[in-house]
């Protein structure tokens, strides 16, 4: 659940708390294109009042047709699907041909929305299962690898809170900005730096004190953890980035003019034995190249970089030197 979808279900407490009838529908699969992921979530007050959003606005009025017309009073959940055909799709606001299929939930006080926000709140994991046939929702811990969504006739089980992670070695104010955005963008925040020093002041990320070799084995980087190491320190820097470059992390970086970064890889090889596949993974110097100057800048290219390998986008990091100038972030 993105802080968009968040967002829809603090509005949608708040409504319950208020008396409200309020349906939640959820998208649980899509064909073809469509305008927001699975896992999206709209919201319908009993006044046709709506929070959120799952196409361009026309499945929201249906749903507010339908709640007119009575077709909303659910005794339990419902799938619905729209956009079947390319007329269908067009109509509801759908690139042509996509489709969708919504599970509308009529909420209730066993919904459990308060304490799913509780947990979440405290930077919990979650997973619910939400009955078809009674409506009855459990919450519990996710395991390892579970979908985001998964529907059965049975039930629906959908996974809440921070889908991904980021570790920053280093606690400057380059990394206030970027542990901040990166909250905003639905990770998992740690900083590591052990130096007391560095007292950052980062509502929701954690902080440790320990050495970064040993935080990055125990934050054990896994295929949705970005590593990111921004002290300019190689004692600190370079033990972090041995240990995540032996692992599947999607996304290693290090802060650094290129010259810098030629120097670490020769460190990283000679002293402990890094292989040429291994630093062929290591983004330095970190981020795309946007002219940023300024530390929130930086953190902007360097969210924009890990964004883009995510989703599997193919752009250039590349930094043309300036005459006199080691192109690179050498904050």
């Amino acid at each position: 659940m993105d802080n968009v979808d968040l967002q829809v279900m603090r509005q949608v407490s708040a409504w319950l708390a208020e008396g409200r009838g309020v349906v939640l529908g959820t998208i649980v699969r899509t064909w073809g294109s469509a305008p927001r992921p699975v896992g999206a979530v709209v919201a319908v007050r009993d006044d046709g009042l709506i929070a959120g959003s799952v196409s361009g606005g026309c499945i929201e009025d249906d749903l507010v047709a339908k709640l007119r017309e009575g077709a909303l009073k659910l005794s339990k959940p419902e799938l619905i699907r729209y956009g079947v055909g390319a007329e269908a799709a067009q109509r509801f606001g759908l690139p042509c041909g996509g489709t969708l299929e919504l599970v509308l939930e009529p909420l209730h006080k066993d919904s459990l929305l308060d304490e799913l926000l509780a947990r979440l709140s405290r930077g919990e994991r979650v997973q619910r299962r939400l009955d078809m046939q009674s409506g009855a929702v459990t919450l519990s811990a996710p395991q390892a690898g579970a979908d985001v969504v998964q529907l059965s006739d049975a039930a629906l089980t959908t996974h809440h809170g921070p889908q991904w992670r980021l570790l920053i070695i280093g606690a400057g104010q380059l990394t206030e900005y970027l542990a901040s955005m990166a909250l905003a963008l639905d990770y998992q925040v740690l900083v590591c730096d052990p130096r007391d020093e560095y007292q950052p002041a980062i509502p929701g990320a954690t902080l440790s004190r320990d050495m970064p070799d040993d935080v990055v084995q125990a934050f054990a980087p896994d295929g949705h953890t970005a590593v990111v190491a921004l002290t300019h320190d190689p004692k600190l820097d370079d033990l972090a980035l041995m240990e995540a470059l032996k692992g599947p992390a999607f996304y290693v970086g290090a802060i650094g003019s290129r010259v810098n970064q030629a120097k670490r890889k020769a460190r990283l090889a000679e002293h402990f034995d890094m292989t040429n596949a291994q630093l062929a993974r290591l983004h330095g110097p970190v981020g795309l190249h946007i002219g940023a100057r300024t530390p929130p800048e930086i953190a902007l290219a360097i969210l924009a970089h890990m964004t883009a390998e995510r989703y599997g986008v193919s752009v250039s990091a590349q930094r043309e030197s300036l005459p006199g100038v080691d192109a690179g972030c050498s904050l």
